[in-house]
Order: C-alpha cells, then sequence, then structure tokens
C-alpha cells in the first residue's frame, strides 16, 4: 500500500508552510547540504550575490528538505482538478526542484534533450526521496527541472554576464552567490553567451518579450494556488478562468495598475454580467476570455497555467445549468419517490407481521404443517438454514431507507411555486440472487448453529488507538444477517470495518495519517449536540494535528462520509446519493463547533468559519440499501492509496456510476473474514 516512514503532510498555510512533517518551525537551518555527489554542496543562505550588488536574501538550499529526509518523512503533494499542484507541499517541492536543477545540472550551452539521463534521474531520486508526487509525478518533475535550469542560466545571462560586457575582467569567477560553478564551467558559459549567434538569439527573444502586453503579478503561486485560494475565499462561486486571468494582475489592494490591462478587466465585467442575464453565451473555447481578449494562440490555453492544453482544459465536463424551476421539480421528484418507498417500506412490514401471525396460527392448527410452504423468498444467509431474523434496534437507529436529509423547507417551496407533482416509484435494487462471500457464508453458519441457538453475542473490544478511547460494542445475529442479505447496516456493522482498516493503516505506517471517529457517538440520536462536538474535538487533540480524520456520519437513515483536516479547517463531504446533496446542518454544526474547541486547545484563532468542499464525483448507489456499504468502500478507496488524493479523486467530471457489485463483496468478504476471527 505504501512505503515505509512515511508521513502525510498537512501545513497551514497561513503561516507560509513551515509546519511540515515532523519538522518544527524553531529548528535552526543547516549550513550546508550534503548530498551523494559532492556538486550538491551548496553555499550558505547568508551568501551575497555580488561585490558591487546589494545584499540579498542569498541562494536557497533547502536544509529543512534534507533533514527530513534524514528522518525519512516524505510530504505528500496534492493537485487540483486539472491535475495541477496546488499546496505548499507543492510550492516547497518546486524550490527544491529548483535547488537540485543549480546543483546537479552542469552549466553548458546545451538543451535538456542532451543532458546525460543518469543526472535526470539522480533529481527524479531526490525529489521521490523527500515528496509524494503521484503518477506521472517522474515526467512533471523532470519538466519542472529543465525549467529551472533554464532560468537559472537565464538569471545568470542577465545578473552577472550581460552588465559587465565591458568590464570583463569581472567575468572571470562566477559570483559569490554560485561559487559551486567549476571555474571551467563558468567560462566556458561566459564565452557561449558572448558570442555572436546567442546575440542574435538573445535579441530575438527580446523582441518577443516585449510584444507581451497584459503581464500578471501571481508570483511563485501561479494559477493553480491562485484558484485554490480563490475557492476558499469565495466558495459556491465558480472559478472561470476570465476570473483567473482577471484576479492574477491586481496588486495586493485589488487594483490593477496597468491601464492597458485595468481596460481588459473592465471588458471582462460587462461580458461575465451579459452571460448572466443571458444576453450573450458562450461555451467550450468562446468563453469570456476569449471574446475579451481574442481567439487563443494554438495549443495553448490562457489564464490557469502552463502544461495545460486546449483538449486537456475545454474538453472537461461543465456544470449543467438548470433554471431553478427544473431545480426544484427534480427536488420534489425524488423527495416524493423516497416517501413512496417508505409507504411501501411499512406496508410490507404490515403484511410480514399479518403473515407471521397467519403461520402460528396454521402450526397449531394442521398437524405436521411445514412454513416453508408459505414463506417468502429467502435471503441469502437463509439459504445457509438461516431463518429471517428482526432487526437489530440498535441498527435501526442509523440505517438508510432513502435518506431524509432533504430540504426541510420543501412543502414552502413547491407552495409558493406553485409546482404539482405526481408520485412515482422508486425501483429498488433486487440482492436476492447475489452471491455471498465464503467467509460469509461461513459467518452465517456460526449463526445457526451457535449465535441462535445459545442466544449467543459476538462482543468486540476497540482498542484507544482507533477512535481515540477504549470502547466495547457487539454484534448480533440479526446484523450479520442482515449485512449477508444487503439489507440495511447501522453504526455496529461500520464501527466493526473501521477497527479492520485500522489494522491496514498499522501494518503500512499510515496510523500518522488517517484516524477514525467513531460514527455510533457522533451520528443522529447520539446524544446531544454539544457532547457530540465534544467527541469530535478530543480526538482531534489527542494527535499531533497532522492526520485527516474519517467521520461516517448518519443524519437519520442514511450513511455519509465526512473527512476532517483539522491543520487546513477543511471538511469534505462525500455522500453516496446522486444529485447536489449538502450536509445536514446538524452536522454541519457538530464538525464547526469541533474544530472551534481544536483551535482554542492548540491557541491559534482559525478561520471564521471552516471550509466546506462537496466532493460530487463518489460513485452513486443505484437504490435505497446501500449506502453504509458505499461509505465503507470510501474509506477503502481512500487509505489504499498512498498519496491520499482523494480529493482528486472524487473531484467533479469523475465517472459517478454505482461501484461494481464486486467492489461491494470486496468489503462484505473482509467485514466478514475480521468478524471470523471473533467466533469461538
Amino acid at each position: 500500500m505504501v512505503s515505509q516512514d512515511q508521513s502525510k503532510y498537512s501545513g497551514s498555510k497561513k503561516n507560509g508552510g513551515k509546519e511540515l512533517g515532523m519538522v518544527t518551525p524553531q529548528d535552526k537551518p543547516l549550513k550546508k547540504m550534503k548530498f551523494v555527489s559532492s556538486v550538491e554542496t551548496e553555499p550558505s543562505s547568508t551568501t551575497t550575490i555580488s561585490e558591487d550588488s546589494k545584499s540579498g536574501r542569498g541562494m536557497s538550499t533547502m536544509p529543512r528538505v534534507v533533514k527530513r529526509k534524514l528522518q525519512k518523512i516524505k510530504l505528500v503533494v496534492e493537485y487540483n482538478k486539472r491535475g495541477k499542484g496546488c499546496d505548499p507541499a507543492h510550492t516547497e517541492m518546486q524550490s527544491y526542484i529548483g535547488v537540485l536543477a543549480r546543483s546537479r545540472v552542469p552549466l553548458v550551452d546545451k538543451k535538456w534533450a542532451e543532458i546525460p539521463n543518469d543526472i535526470k534521474e539522480q533529481i527524479w531520486e531526490a525529489v521521490d526521496m523527500a515528496f509524494v508526487v503521484g503518477q506521472g509525478g517522474k515526467t512533471s518533475v523532470l519538466s519542472s527541472a529543465a525549467k529551472k535550469w533554464k532560468d537559472f542560466k537565464s538569471t545568470l545571462t542577465r545578473h552577472y554576464i550581460l552588465p559587465y560586457i565591458k568590464e570583463r575582467e569581472k567575468l572571470s569567477q562566477p559570483s559569490e552567490v554560485y561559487k559551486f560553478i567549476e571555474k571551467a564551467e563558468w567560462d566556458a558559459f561566459v564565452a557561449s553567451r558572448l558570442s555572436k549567434e546567442f546575440e542574435s538569439v538573445h535579441s530575438q527573444h527580446s523582441q518577443i518579450r516585449e510584444k507581451l502586453e497584459y503581464n500578471h503579478r501571481l508570483s511563485r503561486k501561479g494559477y493553480a494556488g491562485l484558484e485554490d485560494q480563490l475557492e476558499e475565499t469565495m466558495p459556491g462561486v465558480e472559478i472561470d478562468r476570465s476570473t483567473l486571468w482577471k484576479k492574477a494582475r491586481q496588486d495586493k489592494h485589488g487594483n490593477i495598475p496597468d491601464p492597458k490591462v485595468a481596460e481588459k478587466a473592465k471588458l471582462i465585467d460587462e461580458l461575465q454580467k451579459q452571460v448572466a442575464e443571458g444576453s450573450l453565451s458562450s461555451s467550450s473555447s468562446n468563453d469570456v476570455l476569449t471574446l475579451a481578449l481574442g481567439p487563443e494562440h494554438p495549443g495553448r490555453v490562457r489564464g490557469v497555467g502552463a502544461g495545460i492544453s486546449p483538449r486537456q482544459f475545454f474538453n472537461l465536463p461543465r456544470p449543467q445549468r438548470v433554471k431553478f424551476v427544473d431545480q426544484l421539480k427534480e427536488s420534489v421528484r425524488i423527495v416524493l419517490q423516497e416517501e413512496t418507498k417508505k409507504m411501501e417500506a411499512r406496508t410490507k412490514q404490515l403484511v410480514e407481521a399479518e403473515r407471521e401471525h397467519l403461520l402460528s396460527q396454521l402450526s397449531h392448527l394442521i398437524p405436521n404443517f411445514d412454513p416453508s410452504m408459505l414463506k417468502p423468498k429467502t435471503s441469502p444467509c437463509q439459504n445457509q438454514g438461516l431463518q429471517q431474523s428482526p432487526k437489530n434496534p440498535m441498527s435501526d437507529k442509523a440505517s438508510c431507507s432513502g435518506a431524509e436529509g432533504r430540504s426541510l423547507h420543501l412543502e414552502d417551496d413547491i407552495a409558493r411555486n406553485g409546482e404539482q407533482q405526481e408520485e412515482t416509484g422508486n425501483e429498488v435494487v433486487d440482492y436476492s440472487n447475489v452471491e455471498v462471500p465464503s467467509s460469509l457464508q461461513s459467518l452465517c453458519g456460526y449463526v445457526e448453529t451457535t449465535l441462535k441457538p445459545q442466544g449467543k453475542i459476538m462482543t468486540f473490544n476497540i482498542e484507544k488507538e482507533v477512535f481515540g478511547a477504549d470502547r466495547s460494542t457487539f454484534v448480533l445475529h440479526e446484523d450479520i444477517t442482515q449485512f449477508a442479505g444487503m439489507e440495511e447496516i447501522g453504526a455496529t456493522v461500520v464501527a466493526v470495518y473501521m477497527r479492520y482498516l485500522y489494522d491496514l493503516l498499522r501494518e503500512a505506517n499510515m496510523c500518522s495519517m488517517v484516524g477514525f471517529i467513531d460514527p455510533a457517538q457522533v451520528s443522529a440520536n447520539a446524544g446531544p449536540l454539544t457532547d457530540r462536538s465534544r467527541i469530535v474535538a478530543s480526538r482531534l487533540q489527542k494527535t499531533d494535528g497532522e492526520q485527516i480524520f474519517m467521520m461516517p456520519y448518519n443524519p437519520g437513515r442514511h450513511w455519509v462520509l465526512l473527512i476532517v483536516r483539522a491543520k487546513r479547517e477543511t471538511v469534505y463531504f462525500l455522500d453516496p446519493l446522486p444529485g447536489n446533496r449538502v450536509v445536514d446542518e446538524e452536522g454541519k454544526n457538530i464538525v464547526n463547533s469541533a474544530l472551534k474547541i481544536y483551535n482554542s486547545h492548540i491557541g491559534r484563532p482559525g478561520r471564521k468559519a471552516p471550509i466546506w468542499k462537496t466532493l460530487p464525483g463518489t460513485p452513486k448507489q443505484p437504490s435505497s440499501v446501500e449506502c453504509g456499504y458505499y461509505a465503507m468502500r470510501f474509506m477503502r478507496d481512500i487509505i489504499m492509496d498512498p498519496s491520499l488524493v482523494f480529493e482528486k479523486k472524487f473531484a467533479k467530471g469523475k465517472d459517478q456510476a454505482p461501484y461494481p457489485q464486486a467492489a461491494i463483496d470486496e468489503v462484505r468478504k473482509e467485514w466478514a473474514e475480521f468478524v471470523c476471527l471473533h467466533m469461538d
């Protein structure tokens, strides 16, 4: 799953990302960086640029990265929905790539393709030892190294060679900042920059640079960092590339100093207003930015940063624009489906009760009467010789039958808009023929031979490390029967599976990266809201704050998954039901209050309100009974990816089809195998 000694990055953006891994801001920097190769020894960060220049900050040597590498701590780089790095760990990785490009690649007048492959491999291995960069990381790292190496040569040329063309004696030695450069390399590089061929190339590129009219002011964060920042400060607002283009050219006060840029920004505002009013249409590559600036250059996309092609950007799925009335109609239709399903379920219970009463009377009246003649279709557990058991009352407290978490004021909305809807049915998937995993069959046999005849229950002791406090729970034979029949499941079943997942985390040395919050103690009807908030806060306080916390939550008859990232005050919402779902207010208040308590505990003022991010790209359940299984599968999918890039995995535009039954059966098999370990 993941290599040993990896640690998840969770640095605060407010402190500039200084809280990285296990290295505290008070650690004293190393005077030098030591690498495998002797050319990696770099000067102290206090070295000045040259004798004639002002004292500067010096060249970065990134000693904290080297220190973490010695401690075998790796930071995980996060990416946005377009695959661009967007967090402080990515920024630090880029700085480190710059150090490697300067110190490991010879200073020669060649193209990157001509640099030996073994040098490129050294750069990749050094970065891979310090960061978890995900799939395709090697290509992006080496591409970044190529650009930084080119920029380094450009910096040397512009600042340390061209200004001294008439003072050749000052070009005899490299600058004090870059004294690691060998003199022979420096002399050859200077000679190449003073040649007639380079003078012609330099003049040509200078003319191209002068044609750039709309310079941005992004500095190091780039468009990806800007987009991430805007998503936090402008929640609920669609950030298109015209907004990014405009924001990238504003100063820190929100003004645009360049008159030409200000004129285009004003035009963008006017076009955006026309699009919002419906008087102007825009789509695909013919969007607001194209209308304001003109057609794109072939192979380029403005306003999104380097490395994104037109095909990659403009083919991304866009949120479908739906009128308010249509949204309301769809909401009413779904609610009516759910109400119809509840009525059908209640009717079915009454029929079953009458059937049981009839069977009881017939058994007394007719000698040798076989009740199985009138029994309904059996569940998979009944195929193992079990009778259908009544539901566990503890499971009913946290089970799903279509989810009641829709709009609380929907009837008022219908009355105001005068909409009438016809009741429609909600098709339920038939799981009677679903194959039962062998481990679950064995567990069903244990129910038949031991639990039911002897009236026993299966007790589980969940260690303090799992939920923050020692806890005992038990599994009834009804829980196993319902689980085998793909019926609704409760908090006990989910908690037992989380105990199993904890073993996987422990084997992979990921316990410092992922933690769990007990669903039975925080879901609806588990106690007062303030008590549940304190339970969540207590769980956050007993860690170093670097973990993400998985919190299966049941607002009432439906399971969702919340992921709490305390250091960033960010909460992710994963819902297996289709549609534009939002977390219920009670669940939001529980977590928001817990984060306030946590901030007070660590002495941090915190945000005015935590950031809530809905991840709409999760697989969607096919009917009304699978939500608990999906919440369990979500947790499994997340921890099986050592980079923990779940935000990208479940972002917009991803496949929202249901999980295949094999994926759900994998969870059922693991749960049953774990429970079988506790059989007598």
